[in-house]
């Protein structure tokens, strides 16, 4: 299968000393022809960055013979290296997250993690630094305009409301992975939200305007976690 993003295999450097975490990260972007290589501490990841031609580097903050914070460091002012790096860390408070930044961090997720939320922010991060700004998302017959926010399928416009829209973009970004329940909850409505289940009424309307006008449904339900869009069922 190819990367969502048609073209060549984004090569990630994967920094983490949990081997279990390494094995799940390769399990799931393998899924995705990403080309992966591994390293356990710091002074082994610094001799594969610095060797190598990584699209993304993936980094734990906390690692055996360098941490995170001083690999980053000198991948930026002593090496000169400007590919992207994602730090991992289990440390959620602001000071960390400021320090990770200043030490030449893109973007900062915090350990436990879901792997759709790694994948889609390795993507932006691939996107940004290679000049991508694509504002058009496509599935199969469907496609969304993130500029002008107009849908259509098979050549005909679909009209969504508002929590449609970003319900449907969301699905449409990380495609075909699963989107969990609660990312579509918190992406609504935060940390509050409403009583019973009001994404299921949301997901009902969206598939009545997506996927009930044509013959074959784009929109899947993963009973007990969540949804996807995809051409295949």
């Amino acid at each position: 299968m190819a990367n969502v993003l048609g073209a060549a295999p984004i090569r990630v450097l994967i920094v983490e000393d949990n081997r279990d975490i390494c094995a799940n990260i390769a399990a799931y972007f393998e899924k995705h022809s990403y080309v992966m290589d591994f390293a356990y501490d710091g002074v082994s990841a610094m001799h594969l960055a610095l060797t190598n031609p990584f699209d993304v580097i993936v980094l734990d903050l906390m690692l055996p013979r360098m941490d995170g914070l001083s690999f980053c460091q000198k991948l930026r002012t002593d090496a000169d290296v400007d590919t992207p790096v994602l730090m991992l860390t289990a440390r959620d408070t602001l000071d960390d997250k400021l320090k990770g930044f200043a030490a030449g961090a893109d973007d900062y997720l915090v350990k436990p993690f879901e792997l759709q939320e790694l994948h889609a922010r390795l993507q932006a991060l691939y996107k940004r630094s290679h000049g991508k700004t694509d504002n058009l998302l496509k599935v199969g017959e469907l496609t969304l305009n993130k500029s002008t926010l107009q849908v259509h399928r098979a050549g005909q416009r679909v009209d969504l409301n508002p929590a449609g829209m970003k319900l449907l973009q969301r699905l449409m970004e990380q495609a075909p992975s699963v989107v969990t329940r609660d990312a579509l909850e918190t992406l609504l409505w935060a940390d509050e939200p409403p009583d019973g289940d009001a994404l299921r009424s949301h997901m009902y309307k969206l598939r009545q305007a997506i996927d009930k006008p044509f013959d074959s449904p784009l929109i899947h339900t993963v009973h007990r976690i969540g949804y996807r869009i995809s051409e295949d069922a």
